[in-house]
């Protein structure tokens, strides 16, 4: 696993632990980088941040193009692997689109259900299928 790929996964434990905490998005990631077990790297806390600048954006996203779920709905680790896929696919300028798509597919292969990397990969490519028309 790439060191970006292992940042992506910190940042999910992060955004995950904090909405099962009932904190605000991230609201766990201060404590993370002080107990540096596992060390937070700069990606993580840049992924983690990037999401909590934009999250009213991004559920919004979600909310508007997941055809039969609510946000709500949603299991907790596919709603969070969404909301770093978006980020990195609309507001991070660094990450290749289909970096972006292909990372958040395998975090939900890896870590949810069977039908979660289908469910993902769907939702991220109407995403960037729409890109050039969300105006973000």
């Amino acid at each position: 696993m790439s060191a970006r790929s292992k940042a992506r996964k910190r940042a999910l434990d992060v955004l995950y632990e904090s909405e099962v905490r009932g904190l605000p998005v991230g609201g766990t990631l201060a404590d993370r980088v002080a107990d540096n077990d596992p060390p937070v790297n700069e990606f993580t806390v840049a992924l983690v941040g990037g999401v909590s600048e934009h999250i009213d954006s991004i559920d919004e996203l979600l909310s508007t193009h997941s055809v039969g779920w609510s946000l709500d709905r949603m299991p907790a680790v596919d709603r969070n692997i969404l909301r770093i896929g978006v980020y990195e696919l609309l507001f991070d300028e660094q990450v290749p689109d289909v970096v972006a798509v292909s990372e958040a597919v395998a975090m939900a292969r890896d870590l949810s259900t069977d039908e979660s990397p289908a469910f993902v990969n769907g939702l991220l490519a109407r995403l960037l299928q729409l890109k050039p028309t969300l105006g973000v």
